[in-house]
């Protein structure tokens, strides 16, 4: 296999990470997610990549598409490399809790798992394949996402188009240490309103309706319903209310994600979430569904594909199972599509959504072998 030529440096990737880590980029600042899409855009315009970059709409950032079309056909069904640069650490975060630094093995700083990590690694992988090869034998495009943390609002109607034009999809999301990810479990979030009544909080009876304490009650019914044997999960992470503490609160909203493992579990979370009242008669209760992520069960196309990777994951040593695991991604929409998806492909790692994330530098060369392993022998398939 070409993948024997190929050389690949732990320290060079780990600091080409470490680089696009410094650049902050949370999902909410459009402004500072274009900076981190203008460091990749140029990352990929040295590769020789087309550039198409579409404005951003509703409040994000910009999508980045990089294309190598080698020249085939205009509408070939080729490789579509899917992932985001944003995350879902605020600016500032760099100067306090999570600064870019290493600790051995270890390498900390905001997306250096989830997901800048592995959108570099995919774009190191793919040019040393290049530099090696020249061409595919397919188109290949990569598509970098600004608001996936968010549930891809904005996004969603342009990944599903790539999709459909793509014969393969690979997400570079954080790699587990022993299972490629062929599925995910569904993700529904919702915003709970509640609307009270205003009083001033220092008398002991009064006219006043508290919505932050209706929320309260809803909030512990809510999630409530978890039933983690099944891993059906509701969560609510994020609360605003109140203006004074001695203003009864008039509004209160608050944030729900759910996860659901099978078309049942969707259905069920979907009958709960409609069905929500307020405990309180004289405090308005608005249930209001958001972006969901569709379920990604594991069908024949992706099967073909795991049967690809887990023979060039053997051959760079890797011995890798599947399955199907919660940590929505943008591979739902593909894989919900019945493209033939592959996720989990990134660095490895721990610490996601937390001020302690990190990769592991060890991972980097596997995995950037097995990366382009993958899309070589994608390519060879195709000769």
């Amino acid at each position: 296999m070409v993948i024997d030529t190929l050389k690949f440096d732990a320290e060079e990737i780990a600091a080409a990470i470490a680089e696009w880590a410094g650049i902050e980029s949370p999902s909410t600042d459009p402004a500072a997610v274009n900076r981190m899409m203008d460091r990749a855009e140029k990352t990929m315009t040295a590769m020789g990549a087309g550039i198409e970059r579409t404005p951003g709409r509703d409040g994000f950032g910009d999508v980045l598409k990089a294309c190598f079309d080698f020249d085939h056909p205009a509408g070939t069904p080729g490789i579509l490399i899917l992932g985001h640069l944003d995350t879902v650490h605020l600016a500032g975060t760099l100067a306090d809790e999570l600064p870019v630094r290493r600790d051995g093995d270890l390498l900390f700083g905001p997306g250096v798992l989830d997901m800048k990590g592995g959108m570099y690694l995919a774009c190191h992988a793919v040019e040393k394949l290049l530099a090696a090869g020249g061409r595919l034998n397919l188109p290949l495009t990569f598509m970098f996402i600004p608001d996936e943390e968010i549930g891809s609002p904005s996004t969603r109607a342009l990944i599903e188009e790539a999709a459909r034009a793509s014969k393969y999809v690979l997400v570079p999301e954080p790699g587990r240490e022993a299972h490629f990810v062929t599925g995910r479990h569904a993700f529904l979030r919702y915003k709970i309103h509640a609307h009270g009544k205003p009083a001033h909080a220092g008398h002991a009876v009064g006219v006043g309706r508290s919505a932050i304490s209706v929320m309260a009650r809803l909030i512990a019914e809510i999630e409530g319903y978890s039933d983690v044997a099944r891993e059906i999960t509701y969560r609510v992470g994020n609360i605003q209310g109140g203006t004074f503490v001695n203003v009864i609160p008039a509004t209160c909203h608050a944030e729900v994600l759910c996860v659901a493992p099978s078309e049942a579990a969707f259905a069920e979370i979907q009958d709960r979430m409609a069905a929500i009242t307020s405990p309180d008669p004289d405090v308005r209760v608005e249930v209001e569904a958001g972006p969901v992520r569709p379920l990604f069960q594991a069908h024949d196309g992706t099967m073909e594909l795991l049967g690809v990777a887990q023979r060039v994951a053997r051959d760079v040593g890797l011995d890798l199972d599947h399955g199907q695991f919660g940590g929505g991604s943008d591979g739902n929409f593909t894989g919900a599509l019945g493209v033939p998806t592959l996720d989990g492909l990134g660095v490895v790692g721990n610490g996601v959504h937390t001020k302690q994330e990190h990769l592991l530098v060890s991972s980097l060369v596997p995995r950037a072998k097995l990366f382009a392993g993958l899309v070589a022998a994608l390519s060879e398939r195709n000769a």
